[in-house]
């Protein structure tokens, strides 16, 4: 049956409820009936009615399968009506349910027979099959709580309706490829019954719809096909190609994928379980959460107002926070002051540097903030060239794992009173003190050094910062590779020859690439009670290795090889270290000396060399350089035995293989990789490159690594982020142009290997970007509660101004749905 193209924007609103008005007499007579005819602007007296029980059907679930096509039958039809009559006849008796098929458009105005099924399936061809009243009769039976699942080419059906395309949620490109692709479809979500037993990355032939408006943000995506594995055509949607999605809509509840284009389809196994999942939901069979990554469903609140003039009473140089378990929010300030007060630069002025690393306190209670605290730190030198500006300060925060107890809280910072004038030296330490809860005061006399060490401070940067604990009460530690950015043309930091009295200070082998040096490493202690702390089993080095001669390693060492990991996280459910440092300056690879700049996101399972200043990315070699002359490429480094020969390394020089890193990005793109040769050596040539993560791309960047969220389903708050993103790892930048924003999926079998994240989810609109927004964000951590704080640093660099600011993100989307209530059978599948 076809129809003439029909335009329905205006009054098909109205329609739908006049088909709706006798469900009140139905109601009134004993049904469980839908009463459209009371909403505001619904006509009255209308001579067509259509009665619907609401929700519709019942414990006896029904589905009726509609295959009308505009043109000719769609071959997959018959193949997909006897599927989905399988689904219903196979598996727990709980969730099975019967199938009832037509191709005839009248049974959307016969409300008798409609408010039997729990849900309706397009399997239709497209086109437009549905007059007027028909199409009014099925927005009656989504308004009364019906499911729809649409498949395939259900989305070209209708074209002509605003309301179906929102039903379906978007509409196919007029040049999507026609063909069948082999392609891998990612899995985002865990939990839905529609994808919850498919694999992570599910490799599958279809015909592979192209979108004319990405859906993302406006329906739920469960899953996405990844265009690096086909040919997607000029249409291409890119990253982000929604194929599986739902949402709940206009009263009901309608699931949409846009796989199922060829008759074999229906006999794969896992897109049946895809297709199971999604009725039992549309059904009413089970409950899934639909909203988890709805954009609207977010709300984003600046908690901290704008410091006085003067005076940094809300907050100081942003640098890093954490919360406590009561919910108040400490978070520090590196060193900057107020722009208004002048630095001090001159090493000849006893004064110089001095800066202070203020401590506030944020309590959600009562909306106030606390100055906790101030320590007089080495970190206010202003902006200028690597050889006067300086990243020293207060770094890092967190409180003890009793917390609630004792109250003690650990401060990595560089005090200005240790600092060397002469030699340009200064003393990094990890202090314990403690905060009085009823007062949000820090006792700076109840100090305890537990660690420290020498860093330089002639040059610049990459101080890192980060610290977290893991679930054994151990204490990780992140240090910068305390090193210049120049001198080696933003490449491998790796020039011995600049120094200062000495102290070499753009050489990354005497720092990071050094065994037996804490800088550019991840440390791992324990802390003890009285103040000192004892080394774990199972940290790279013991201290008391006999290689080379003994006295080459430090016990400390968990992880070597990183340039600036200002942010680290552990999860507690697998005791995982996920850290993010930022890397060199290089704009561009070089077939001389090696990879462009690339920022890093790691996930650690283990203790190891990750690389710096020798391989970056998933092993890929800088050249080595040496005296007498720097400027001269030598060989290529060995990432698997890689030696440090550098005039100033006081370490080991046959180090441990460097292991793959999860995440890179740089200027070229997310996850560039090259062809290599015989030796593993890339070509870094550009037009041969690779991305084999297109979601992210670099330019100016700064990696802001975040944590992984766990859902607390004992949690009563409604603030919490949903169970969607449990087990999801956050990972970000400072800057909020193409770079990441993100949360992304590994595969627990790779993970810690270098395998590469198997999805990710944008988070720029629910953590927002822009001018008004978070733009330079600096620190992110869930609380409790389940709302996500974030750290908005602010638009000027060291110093506070007024968009330095604590952020809030909370969810207002509500539970899963149906409601429980709704279930169709009590003994419901989840």
């Amino acid at each position: 049956m076809q129809h003439a193209p029909h335009h329905r924007s205006g009054s098909r609103r109205g329609l739908a409820a006049a088909l709706a008005a006798g469900a009140l007499t139905a109601s009134l007579l004993g049904g469980n009936a839908a009463d459209a005819s009371s909403r505001p602007g619904a006509p009255h007296g209308s001579a067509t009615t259509l009665s619907l029980p609401s929700p519709p059907g019942g414990a006896d679930v029904k589905v009726l399968v509609f295959h009308a096509s505009a043109g000719e039958e769609s071959p997959t039809v018959d193949a997909g009506i006897a599927a989905i009559e399988r689904i219903g006849l196979t598996g727990p008796e709980s969730g099975r349910f019967r199938t009832v098929a037509t191709d005839d458009p009248a049974v959307f105005t016969n409300g008798k027979r409609l408010g039997t099924f729990n849900a309706v399936v397009f399997l239709t061809g497209g086109g437009d099959v549905l007059d007027p009243e028909q199409e009014a009769g099925l927005e009656a039976y989504m308004e009364a709580g019906g499911g729809f699942l649409g498949i395939h080419d259900a989305a070209r059906t209708e074209p002509y309706s605003d309301w179906f395309t929102g039903l379906v949620g978007a509409r196919p490109a007029a040049d999507s490829p026609a063909s069948v692709q082999r392609a891998t479809v990612e899995i985002g979500d865990r939990l839905h019954p529609a994808t919850k037993n498919l694999p992570l990355e599910w490799k599958r032939p279809d015909r592979w719809l192209n979108w004319t408006k990405n859906p993302s943000g406006d329906v739920h995506t469960v899953a996405r096909v990844r265009e690096l594995t086909y040919k997607p055509g000029a249409s291409a949607n890119g990253w982000d190609h929604p194929v599986s999605w739902c949402r709940d809509y206009d009263g009901g509840r309608s699931f949409y994928t846009a796989m199922g284009g060829t008759v074999d389809s229906f006999s794969e196994t896992d897109f049946r379980d895809h297709l199971r999942g999604a009725l039992h939901w549309t059904t009413r069979i089970s409950q899934a959460d639909c909203k988890a990554t709805i954009t609207s469903h977010y709300r984003a609140e600046r908690v901290t107002r704008p410091n006085r003039p003067g005076l940094n009473d809300q907050i100081g140089e942003p640098h890093g926070l954490v919360v406590a378990p009561d919910g108040r929010v400490l978070y520090i300030g590196r060193g900057g002051t107020d722009s208004s007060v002048p630095v001090v630069t001159d090493w000849n002025d006893p004064d110089v540097g001095k800066g202070k690393g203020q401590i506030h306190v944020y309590d959600p209670e009562t909306k106030k903030v606390t100055l906790a605290g101030e320590l007089t730190v080495f970190g206010n030198k202003g902006g200028g060239d690597e050889l006067i500006k300086v990243e020293e300060g207060l770094l890092g925060i967190e409180l003890d794992p009793d917390f609630e107890r004792n109250g003690w809280v650990y401060l990595h910072y560089t005090p200005h009173a240790k600092i060397d004038r002469d030699k340009q030296m200064a003393v990094r330490q990890v202090s314990r003190f403690t905060l009085d809860p009823s007062t949000n005061e820090l006792d700076l006399s109840s100090e305890k050094v537990l660690l420290h060490w020498p860093v330089q401070i002639h040059s610049c940067c990459h101080a890192g910062g980060g610290m977290a604990w893991d679930s054994g009460g151990n204490l990780y530690i992140a240090t910068g590779d305390n090193n210049s950015s120049g001198f080696s043309g933003g490449y491998s930091g790796n020039n011995p020859q600049p120094n200062h009295k000495g102290v070499s200070f753009a050489d990354a082998r005497r720092t990071a690439g050094n065994t037996n040096n804490l800088n550019g490493k991840i440390l791992r202690i324990h802390p003890e009670d009285d103040g000192t702390y004892t080394l774990p089993e199972g940290n790279l080095f013991t201290g008391k290795e006999p290689d080379e001669g003994g006295g080459r390693t430090r016990g400390e060492i968990y992880v070597m090889g990183v340039r600036n990991p200002a942010r680290i996280s552990v999860d507690k459910a697998t005791d995982t270290l996920y850290a993010g440092w930022v890397g060199p300056d290089a704009g561009a690879p070089s077939t001389t000396w090696g990879p462009a700049k690339y920022d890093t996101f790691a996930a650690i399972t283990r203790a190891g060399n990750h690389g710096w200043p020798y391989c970056m990315g998933n092993k890929q070699p800088y050249r080595d350089r040496n005296l007498p002359d720097p400027a001269r490429p030598l060989g290529w480094y060995d990432c698997d035995h890689p030696r440090n020969e550098s005039p100033n390394n006081d370490g080991l020089v046959n180090l441990p293989p460097v292991t793959s890193n999860t995440i890179w990005y740089s200027p070229q793109g997310g996850g560039v990789d090259y062809p290599r040769d015989a030796n593993g050596v890339p070509s870094y040539e550009p037009e041969e490159q690779e991305e084999l993560l297109p979601w992210l791309r670099g330019g100016g960047q700064a990696t802001m690594n975040g944590p992984v969220y766990r859902y607390d389903a004992a949690s009563t708050s409604a603030d919490k982020w949903p169970a969607y993103w449990d087990g999801k790892w956050f990972v970000g930048d400072f800057y909020d142009d193409t770079q990441p924003r993100h949360a992304v999926l590994t595969d627990p079998r790779t993970v810690g290997e270098g395998g590469l994240p198997t999805h990710a989810e944008s988070l720029r609109k629910i953590v927002p970007v822009g001018a008004d927004g978070i733009r330079n964000l600096m620190d992110w951590k869930f609380a409790p509660d389940g709302s996500l704080y974030v750290l908005d640093y602010g638009r000027g660099f060291f110093t506070s101004d007024s968009k330095s600011a604590l952020w809030r993100v909370t969810y207002q989307g509500g539970g899963p749905t149906p409601a429980a209530g709704d279930l169709a059978r009590k003994a419901a599948v989840r």
